[in-house]
């Protein structure tokens, strides 16, 4: 099914969200979660991904990033994400998630027996410092509206928050630069 959804703009500042097939809460895991930083992190470093906030919650993320290939990014990262989830899966034996991702498995999707992401990752061009605003607002008050946090600083897998249990940055935030 196509989307409705385009990176219109190649070069300017996108929304973006990914989810877990059928809500599929994967990222209850520290070992999970850690698999997404550390591929957005290297998207950074190799692909040059600008990340400007991101909130990871129990089966989705939002991200507000640039790049100038952001659907090779995502497409990438969302395939190895999903193979490396797999893998922790099926290492820690949670086979009640890996049953659920081939039961959801999208008919079409014949290269693989499961299927760890819905398709698409729904990019929306923020055009303007107000619609960047109101995104990140939106993305740091995600946890808030599932009642996880009364504050978007105490959700550790936030930008509003980005800090580890050490207080390292979880991922470096790049400075926003609107054209």
């Amino acid at each position: 099914m196509k989307s409705r959804y385009k990176v219109v703009d190649p070069e300017g500042i996108h929304f973006v969200t990914s989810t877990i097939i059928e809500w599929i809460p994967v990222f209850i895991q520290e070992e999970a979660l850690n698999i997404i930083i550390n591929s957005l992190t290297f998207c950074q470093k190799e692909k040059g991904l600008k990340i400007y906030a991101y909130v990871i919650m129990q089966e989705h993320l939002h991200l507000i990033i640039s790049s100038t290939n952001i659907v090779e990014i995502m497409q990438s990262f969302k395939r190895h994400t999903a193979k490396t989830i797999i893998e922790l899966l099926t290492n820690t034996k949670k086979e009640w998630i890996l049953n659920q991702f081939h039961y959801f498995k999208k008919k079409n999707k014949i290269e693989s027996k499961f299927q760890v992401w819905q398709e698409g990752f729904h990019p929306q061009l923020l055009n303007s410092f107000d619609l960047i605003n109101q995104k990140m607002q939106y993305i740091h008050q995600n946890p808030i509206r599932k009642g996880f946090v009364n504050d978007p600083e105490y959700w550790r897998y936030s930008s509003a928050c980005n800090l580890d249990f050490e207080g390292n940055k979880m991922i470096k935030l790049d400075k926003l630069e609107f054209r």
